[in-house]
């Protein structure tokens, strides 16, 4: 797969080696990082090293497999009791990076997906 990032992205500069990660794992199509925000012990990004959007990424079944293969496996070495693997799509989802990416969080209790206050609105 090629890298191609055609304007300013935050994660295509860290696969060129411009930007600065904590680098967990890294093959020919897969990077995953340490995110930036502390919010529980375990925060990484799985990202496709070429520049998609969230539902490209999602639609590519090769790329995927081996994003989830890795997420399931990082999951289950560094939060045994549990995590989770999520992506955000959108503004109302606080989808920050057009980049695509996946979040495995962990490492501690989680508590509910969103705030119940929320779904009673």
């Amino acid at each position: 797969m090629s890298y191609k990032c055609f304007k300013p992205c935050v994660f295509c500069d860290i696969v060129a080696g411009r930007g600065l990660a904590n680098i967990r794992y890294e093959d020919e199509d897969i990077l995953v990082f340490d995110n930036q925000l502390d919010w529980v012990p375990i925060m990484l990004l799985i990202i496709p090293k070429c520049h998609l959007t969230q539902i490209e990424f999602w639609k590519h079944p090769t790329l995927m497999l081996k994003a989830a293969t890795i997420a399931l496996s990082l999951g289950e070495d560094l939060a045994p009791s549990g995590f989770r693997v999520l992506s955000n799509f959108g503004k109302d989802a606080e989808q920050t990076q057009d980049h695509a990416h996946i979040h495995v969080i962990g490492g501690s209790y989680l508590g509910l997906y969103v705030d119940q206050g929320i779904l009673s609105k």
